[in-house]
């Protein structure tokens, strides 16, 4: 009885967190949907968002693959989530000043050519601990699979872990448990709060070696 209740909750929480993280409509995500069935625009706007990601280059790699800890992979990203988070920096609702800075001299065109581009770069899994990796996906199917999905490549309205660098994922997952404010979402501050930091840590290896 108490397993399909833990069950059902689980799921109640999945599809709140879907629902609430779903891109905003907009002329961009419109667009964005328009590309999927036009392979040849679609080609365009990629050739287009490697000439407009250059600067981008700087932080996320010209492949997609961060340079620092605490700058995420893009390379492999869906991309309306991608779309949608360079919205949210925008409009304010993520904050860092450099990429708010940046962002908002991109016109929508162009935010949907960075998003098709770096969605369409390969992803880079990195090597990790093998007794690490056995304990951080009993914790994901445990805690993380109903939002993620089962093999953690995200959807529009989730981020994509598989293949993120173990630095940025263990960082990241830590702000969200101990309510940093760095990083804002109420469900993943509930899903994650009871973590130790060696499970934070195991959870990080099983992530990042998955293509």
């Amino acid at each position: 009885m108490m397993r399909a209740f833990l069950v059902l909750v689980g799921c109640l929480v999945a599809a709140s967190a879907f629902a609430q993280s779903l891109p905003t409509p907009s002329p961009a995500q419109d667009r964005l949907k328009a590309l999927s069935g036009d392979p040849v625009a679609l080609r365009a706007a990629v050739d287009a968002g490697k000439k407009a990601t250059f600067f981008c280059a700087n932080c996320h790699g010209d492949d997609g693959i961060s340079k620092t800890p605490d700058v995420p992979n893009l390379a492999g990203q869906n991309p309306a989530y991608l779309l949608e988070q360079i919205r949210k920096f925008g409009a304010g609702e993520r904050k860092d000043a450099f990429m708010q800075g940046l962002i908002k001299v991109l016109k929508d065109e162009e935010r949907v050519q960075v998003a098709t581009y770096f969605a369409s770069l390969p992803v880079r899994p990195s090597a990790a601990d093998a007794a690490q990796v056995a304990k951080g996906k009993v914790l994901f199917e445990r805690l993380c699979v109903r939002c993620h999905g089962e093999q953690a490549r995200g959807n529009e309205a989730i981020a994509r872990l598989a293949g993120q660098k173990l630095p940025y994922l263990q960082t990241t997952i830590t702000r969200y448990r101990d309510r940093t404010g760095v990083r804002n979402n109420q469900l993943m501050s509930i899903a994650t709060a009871g973590l130790k930091n060696e499970e934070i840590l195991a959870l990080a290896n099983y992530l990042t070696q998955l293509p």
